[in-house]
């Protein structure tokens, strides 16, 4: 079995993205916005901030074991797709591609959020901006966490006898750092995650935080996995969040 020409990972990669951001969001516009049921029922902040972390997490998971995550990898995420490209396990045209599929399949995902009418709109549809700390509180929120999401897929996708689980560490993450940190900077550790609600509320306070951020986490941790030669563990043979039998694109396997 041959694999699939690049392009098809691209379309992969959007269709994949748009998924993410789509159900994702619904749910935090579900769990947040105006009038939500899930608010009278739990009232404890707290507590929905870790159903949210939790419902996104999953929805990331879904995607990744779903038939366009086996295709693309299921990176959906341009910190994900720089971090494999810095262990060299992308080619700078895969990136590229990756990249800009990333970005415009999370504007068409965060198209239908528009039908949640004024609940969606009072929560910018999910869009993330500077809270408490301002401008470097968010900046210093999304660093963390984008490393600590990094380190987990390093660790796992890097571990033969624990690169099938990495999609489902992503609940698990997601519940505790959107619930840790989500006050910060809304906790996107994802500039598509970021860039599809900017697009569609039209607003982009605070957007660059949300390239800034991830790219010094996803640095700073491979650094210290270079530093450190903890590359020579954790060795990763493609640039792929989910593991099967299907054949993998030269691209993502070495640069």
């Amino acid at each position: 079995m041959h694999p699939k020409p690049l392009y098809v990972n691209f379309i992969a990669e959007f269709i994949g993205t748009a998924l993410l951001l789509g159900i994702g969001l619904s749910s935090v516009i579900l769990d947040w916005g105006q009038g939500s049921i899930v608010a009278h029922y739990i009232p404890s902040v707290q507590a929905r901030r870790l159903l949210t972390g939790l419902l996104f997490g999953c929805t990331g998971c879904a995607v990744t074991i779903s038939p366009v995550g086996k295709i693309s990898g299921a990176h959906i995420n341009p910190a994900v797709s720089i971090a494999f490209w810095l262990r060299h396990k992308m080619k700078p045209h895969a990136l590229v591609g990756y990249i800009v599929s990333q970005m415009l399949g999370a504007v068409v995902g965060c198209i239908p959020l528009l039908l949640w009418g004024q609940q969606g709109k009072s929560v910018g549809y999910g869009n993330t901006l500077p809270g408490i700390g301002g401008n470097m509180g968010a900046f210093l929120g999304e660093v963390i966490t984008t490393a600590a999401l990094i380190l987990v897929i390093f660790v796992f996708v890097g571990s033969p006898k624990l690169r099938n689980y990495t999609p489902f560490t992503m609940p698990f993450l997601y519940s505790f750092m959107v619930w840790a940190e989500t006050a910060y900077s809304g906790c996107s550790t994802n500039p598509a995650r970021s860039f599809g609600p900017a697009v569609i509320s039209n607003n982009y306070t605070g957007y660059w935080i949300f390239w800034a951020g991830p790219l010094t986490g996803v640095i700073v941790l491979t650094a210290i996995f270079k530093i450190c030669r903890l590359h020579k563990y954790y060795h990763i043979e493609a640039a792929r969040m989910s593991h099967h039998d299907e054949p993998t694109n030269a691209s993502l396997k070495s640069a």
